[in-house]
């Protein structure tokens, strides 16, 4: 994998990981309302959370994709079209203010982390996500299933740095993703980079 692929996938990571979804809103409204004990337990759960759905997608996916050229670009086709029509759907999605539910004073931490990583490992929507996304990055010439784990490493840090800072400025992240006006701008780069993404995968060649 050359260094250039995989600064491409760091900023495409980083984009979709600042979109808020349940993981996020889950870890601003446990901040909010258990303050900063909570937010050790929140990182440590979106981390293992991350790394539990990305080995799930992984185990098969990595051994398929360096046995077989076919199933490669089958697996690339299907998920280009599936990054295309989750693009287009977030990008046609307009404005819908974000809810953030209030959470009750007295949950334990160990309470707190279970609920962020089941949020956060089994949603299914996620795991095909990573099925989907990761193998857009991959060059066919090296080992599939090395780089693949490469990417879901770097994937597993990202998440969690971007767990943490909304952590931390869980406040002023509420306020943010309230706002009409980011939640359009959330949706349209969101949208465009998925749907940028599903075009070169259906475009790239072998």
């Amino acid at each position: 994998m050359s260094i250039e692929l995989w600064v491409t996938f760091v900023a495409a990571s980083t984009i979709l990981l600042l979109i808020p979804g349940p993981t996020i809103l889950t870890v601003i409204s446990y901040s909010m309302s258990h303050g900063y004990k909570a937010k050790i337990p929140l990182i440590l759960a979106v981390s293992l959370g991350d790394s539990t759905a990305l080995a799930l997608s992984l185990l098969g996916l990595g051994v398929l994709l360096a046995e077989s050229a076919f199933w490669f670009q089958a697996v690339k086709w299907v998920g280009g079209l599936y990054l295309i029509f989750l693009g287009t759907k977030l990008f046609m999605a307009g404005i819908k203010p974000t809810t953030i539910c209030k959470s009750g004073e007295n949950s334990s931490s160990w309470k707190l982390f279970v609920n962020t990583y089941f949020v956060t490992a089994l949603n299914p929507k996620g795991i095909i996500f990573f099925v989907a996304f990761l193998p857009q990055f991959v060059n066919t010439k090296g080992d599939a299933s090395t780089q693949l784990w490469v990417l879901a490493i770097t994937f597993v840090a990202l998440a969690t740095l971007n767990a943490a800072m909304y952590a931390v400025f869980a406040g002023k992240a509420q306020q943010v993703l309230s706002s009409p006006k980011m939640n359009r701008i959330f949706n349209v780069c969101g949208g465009s980079l998925l749907s940028t993404a599903g075009v070169w995968a259906l475009s790239a060649k072998q």
